[in-house]
């Protein structure tokens, strides 16, 4: 069984991934084990923590992951602007990412919300 397919959060998280490790790439060398490496590391964290979260038996500890993704995202936000003020990351490459990591949030609030409803 795996629950988290048919959630778009998860698979949208999946698109942000390739796309974070394919501008990435251009960051320089020294801040791969830095910024690099911790962007990529929240990224990832995003998606696996929906994943682990959809799989839990209960509502309860699916919310807790979920606020495990949810501070991820604010994690990598902040790692956007770094970045975009050190200059590693591009105006067009940010508004690509921050776009859509504002959905994989909204949609991530948005299954939460429905959690604690039900």
């Amino acid at each position: 069984m795996k629950p988290h397919r048919n959630l778009k959060a998860w698979s949208d998280s999946i698109w942000l991934i390739k796309d974070l490790y394919l501008i990435t790439r251009s960051f320089p060398k020294e801040e791969l084990s830095g910024i690099t490496s911790q962007m990529r590391r929240a990224a990832l964290s995003i998606s696996l923590n929906i994943a682990e979260g959809a799989a839990r038996t209960s509502k309860k500890e699916f919310v807790r992951f979920l606020d495990i993704a949810i501070g991820s995202i604010a994690e990598l936000d902040t790692l956007f602007i770094i970045s975009v003020e050190l200059e590693f990351l591009s105006d067009e490459d940010f508004n690509l990412l921050n776009h859509k990591l504002e959905t994989i949030g909204k949609l991530t609030y948005g299954l939460k919300r429905k959690l604690l409803s039900e």
